[in-house]
């Protein structure tokens, strides 16, 4: 099977709209499932420790979404080789397949071709798949709200008195302007955090931010409010001198992104049809002709 990982081949439709060789690699057990090392070659890797990066992607999408890891992706023990040697292995449902798959490297042909196929399979509710950027984005969102959380108990020990004139502070250094203005200049609800429309490089930057203020109010060892603003405000402007400097763009400038609750919903929602595919039909009782 890996001999023709070279070119995305295997994940050709066929003319009922699945790619027969990833569908003989299904298990059967209730559902459908397919083990990792074997979906490995077919997105173009050889290298289980690389592969098991986005393996690893794919179950923090499933804490994201609040989805059990065991209905996706399932660590395993087993004999590979056929030769009593335990390997650690993972069992994937169709879904997990499609996260991994969108996790992969994009540099892989295989990888382009699969993420493809499961737009294709799913054409039904297409409308619900995400592309990579917005898992990605979902991820990066995730740990901002961990960070987040560490924060303000960092900056609540540090004295502290209120953490929405902190964030705001940071928020400021960043995009040269308060929280609200933001909220308006993007089209943000006021009940919603901007975070939730941002695309992944500006995420990613905010996580940066969030990441780094914190190491300086602890490295520093900052104290009282006027001082935590004043660090949370040197920090995000620091972090807007940087993204100006590599990019040319203003962050205030950088477009909005889809909700991520939409996201999220877009995300339940192919889980649940992908399950469908694959749930074991009953098998038809045999009617006797009428008479015997």
């Amino acid at each position: 099977m890996a001999e023709d990982a070279g070119n995305g081949a295997l994940f050709t439709v066929g003319d009922d709209r699945e790619s027969p060789e990833y569908e003989k690699a299904a298990h059967q057990n209730g559902e459908k499932f397919w083990y990792a090392r074997d979906f490995m070659p077919m997105l173009g890797y050889s290298d289980f420790t690389a592969f098991e990066r986005a393996v690893n992607k794919a179950i923090r999408a499933c804490t994201s979404l609040s989805i059990p890891i065991i209905e996706v992706v399932s660590p395993i023990e087993r004999d590979i080789e056929g030769n009593g040697v335990m390997q650690r292995d993972y069992k994937l449902s169709r879904f997990g397949c499609y996260l991994v798959a969108i996790n992969g490297d994009v540099k892989k042909p295989e990888v382009a071709a699969a993420q493809a196929y499961f737009v294709t399979l799913a054409e039904a509710f297409r409308q619900y798949l995400q592309h990579s950027g917005n898992v990605e984005r979902l991820l990066v969102r995730t740990d901002i709200s961990e960070r987040e959380y560490v924060l303000s108990g960092v900056v609540n020990a540090a004295g502290a008195t209120n953490i929405a004139f902190f964030q705001n502070a940071g928020y400021r250094g960043m995009y040269n302007m308060d929280l609200w203005r933001i909220r308006e200049i993007k089209g943000v609800p006021g009940n919603r955090s901007p975070l939730d429309f941002m695309g992944k490089q500006e995420l990613a930057a905010n996580l940066f931010r969030i990441t780094e203020t914190e190491a300086k109010i602890k490295n520093e060892n900052v104290r009282g409010q006027a001082a935590l603003e004043g660090a949370a405000h040197q920090v995000g402007k620091k972090i807007r001198s940087t993204m100006m400097e590599l990019s040319g763009t203003r962050p205030e400038l950088l477009p909005a992104a889809q909700d991520i609750k939409k996201v999220q919903s877009g995300l339940k929602k192919t889980h649940r049809e992908f399950s469908k595919l694959d749930k074991k039909k009953p098998a038809k009782s045999k009617r006797l002709p009428s008479g015997e």
